[in-house]
């Protein structure tokens, strides 16, 4: 099975359930660059995406995860269990 994450579905995912227009992003984007991301033709740096997320009253791993989570063979608690595993892991390495 091919899984296949998309950061465009999700970002259009999370704009249309704030009820937000592309237009709403006005500040931080133009709608057209708007629409060429939730058509998967471009992709954010992190600065824009913490821009957007603002925007949409979101942290960015919440964008994240709904894209890894949304075609995952995961759910989003196992998923975001392994986020944390793997955090407190380097975390631990880091302090030695």
């Amino acid at each position: 099975m091919t899984v296949t994450y998309s950061l465009a579905k999700a970002l259009k995912t999370v704009r249309k359930a704030r009820g937000l227009s592309q237009e709403a992003f006005s500040k931080v984007s133009s709608r057209t660059y708007m629409s060429t991301l939730e058509r998967d033709l471009k992709s954010p740096t992190i600065s824009k995406l913490n821009e957007l997320c603002d925007v949409m009253k979101v942290h960015p791993l919440t964008l994240l995860t709904l894209t890894y989570a949304d075609d995952s063979v995961y759910t989003t608690d196992q998923l975001l269990a392994q986020v944390r595993q793997e955090l407190d892991v380097i975390s631990q390495a880091g302090s030695k």
